[in-house]
């Protein structure tokens, strides 16, 4: 996928008054009080006026410093992705590649190993039973699935959303945590024409099917 997949963060908004903490301090307490708020109150719970708060900063310089709750919440994961950002450029381009588009971008990005061992402490939290999996399922619920869902706009969105969803995480983790042979070392267009499709037929269940695609495409040997 093209560098212009990524969506370009918009300008902060927000001064902070005179008088508070500003600069490489105040950005720094209000990623340490984000990273309590969310932890004990969740990704749905937390509020930002809540976070500049327990920062000790008004709530004016935690805008100026993070353009909402979402660039907040990575920055305390310290995320190599913005998977909210790059669903909303995917889902605004042509509807018949959004499985391939989604697909790709995450092959590629994680082509990284900087990027890899992030995302791989990542998703290991995700699968734990601690604050941090339930903040992470809850930011994944409200700013991926559900935008997922909605694109798809059938009576069963939610499921479909779900299940795209699980094609996604199982490739991460198959390919980066568990380094499951032979897709650890399989191509990235491999994949991607493998299990782009798939991701498609869940979402929209329109175009082609799966059947269809394996006869145009023989597997490789």
């Amino acid at each position: 996928m093209s560098d212009a997949t990524e969506a370009t963060p918009r300008r902060r908004r927000g001064r902070p008054r005179a008088g508070t903490r500003s600069g490489a301090s105040g950005k720094a307490a209000i990623i340490r009080a984000a990273t309590d708020e969310f932890a004990e109150r969740g990704y749905e719970a937390a509020s930002l006026r809540a976070i500049a708060r327990r920062a000790g900063v008004d709530s004016a310089l935690v805008h100026h410093y993070f353009e909402d709750k979402a660039d907040l919440f990575t920055a305390t994961l310290e995320a190599p992705l913005r998977p909210d950002r790059v669903i909303t450029v995917i889902l605004a381009g042509p509807r018949d590649e959004v499985g391939t588009s989604i697909v790709r971008y995450l092959l590629e990005q994680l082509d990284d190993k900087k990027a890899q061992a992030r995302i791989v402490a990542i998703l290991r939290t995700a699968v734990g039973s601690g604050p941090g999996s339930r903040m992470l399922k809850e930011f994944l619920v409200r700013e991926v699935f559900q935008r997922l869902a909605a694109a798809s706009g059938s009576d069963d969105a939610d499921l479909r959303a779900n299940l795209a969803a699980s094609q996604l995480v199982g490739l991460m983790l198959t390919r980066f945590v568990l380094r499951l042979e032979p897709i650890a070392s399989t191509p990235t267009e491999e994949l991607v024409r493998r299990i782009g499709p798939v991701v498609q037929w869940h979402l929209f269940g329109a175009g082609q099917s799966l059947r269809t695609l394996d006869a145009e495409a023989p597997l490789s040997e």
